[in-house]
């Protein structure tokens, strides 16, 4: 049996995690600092060049969890879902197309979820870029992952923020275990955790001043964010309505037509 977290969002909504190697509740463990890495400042020095936004070390914030468990259906994520980020300037250099827009929350996983990212007061328009959701954030604000649960059932979501895992900071990878929304719930991850009480939240920061690269020394992964789905094991959503619409008037057809 596999064993995982509640989380206290902005409903009530489930984490799975099985191997979390959590420091204590309070402070910042120095293993988890960006500022106490270890990286050289010639590693640091090779990312200066970088322009535009990536994620930074925000504030320290109450974000307690729990445990419950998920087992899930299979072991490679039914839909995998990626939203990319810049600053305006660095927009513009892409060629980011900011005529049309669309809707801060948007679809995915065969409309299983929605989900977007939120800072300031509203959550961020998306825009298209070849072919992928792309938002534009402002150096120095806080952000958060929104993500609601449209099924009858149970998901199991894994996030990862510039190529990180949201829950221990390391690399990301499907094989991790992740949040776990309710039926028609939603989950806010406001930023990387630090302990089972708390979190530092996602700050839009310079590439040079990035957690990934304050931390790594790496820089390859910043400005996207990631979304791999995992439904449960016995408990696909729609199961409920497809047993409902299979459902019989009568255990077996009848041998006798009835007469007017």
């Amino acid at each position: 049996m596999l064993m995982g977290f509640l989380s206290s969002c902005s409903a009530p909504t489930e984490i799975q995690r099985a191997d979390l190697p959590l420091p204590a509740a309070g402070n910042i463990s120095t293993a988890y600092s960006p500022l106490t890495t270890g990286v050289s400042s010639e590693e640091s020095n090779d990312n200066k060049e970088r322009t535009g936004i990536a994620t930074g070390w925000g504030k320290e914030i109450e974000s307690p969890i729990g445990y419950t468990d998920f087992k899930r259906a299979m072991a490679k994520p039914k839909y995998v879902s990626l939203i990319r980020y810049n600053d305006s300037d660095g927009a513009r250099e892409m060629g980011v197309d900011r005529r049309t827009s669309g809707g801060g929350m948007q679809k995915t996983a065969g409309g299983m979820l929605e989900w977007g990212l939120y800072s300031g007061w509203s959550m961020l328009d998306n825009y298209w870029w070849r072919g992928a959701r792309f938002v534009i954030g402002k150096k120095g604000r806080d952000y958060r992952l929104r993500v609601k649960n449209l099924s009858d059932a149970r998901l199991e979501v894994v996030l990862t923020v510039d190529g990180l895992d949201v829950i221990d900071g390391k690399a990301g990878s499907t094989k991790k275990r992740g949040y776990i929304i309710g039926a028609g719930e939603i989950l806010e991850v406001k930023g990387f955790r630090i302990s089972h009480e708390k979190v530092v939240t996602f700050r839009f920061s310079s590439v040079t001043s990035s957690y990934a690269n304050l931390r790594y020394g790496r820089t390859r992964n910043v400005g996207v964010v990631g979304l791999a789905l995992f439904t449960e094991k016995g408990k696909e959503p729609g199961t409920e309505i497809r047993v409902r619409q299979e459902a019989r008037p009568f255990a077996e057809a009848p041998m006798i037509r009835a007469r007017d």
